[in-house]
């Protein structure tokens, strides 16, 4: 298992250019909540539950900067500015100028095209 710290997640935030792709957003959270339930269920319940607290206090910690970290990348996408009637009537505007430009385009293929003398 490949663990990425905090300071190497706010570099590579860094170093992604302005212009995110959902793919780009690190919501991978499971692997640190599946390490979380297991160092509860590992330590045994009497003895060392300081221990214990100290190690799941901190993966939750570093749960809760990587869902900050999320957040603010998902921030970052294009489009998220926008309600959803917003997007609906941007996309819908999309639709028609491609209708038009599909039919341009099969208006210019069908037209005559002129012999051009071979000099």
């Amino acid at each position: 298992m490949d663990i990425v710290t905090n300071d190497q997640q706010e570099q590579n935030i860094t170093e992604i250019p302005n212009k995110l792709t959902v793919n780009d957003v690190d919501v991978d959270f499971l692997p640190l909540i599946y390490e979380i339930i297991r160092s509860v269920d590992r330590e045994p319940h009497d003895t060392q539950k300081a221990g214990q607290s100290t190690d799941v206090s901190q993966k939750v910690l570093e749960l809760h900067k990587k869902f900050e970290l999320a957040r603010e990348q998902v921030r970052r996408l294009p489009g998220v500015e926008y309600s959803k009637e917003e997007q609906l009537e941007k996309l819908e505007t999309l639709r028609k100028q491609l209708r038009l430009k599909r039919e341009l385009v099969l208006k210019y293929r069908n037209m005559y095209s002129f012999d051009i003398p071979k000099v």
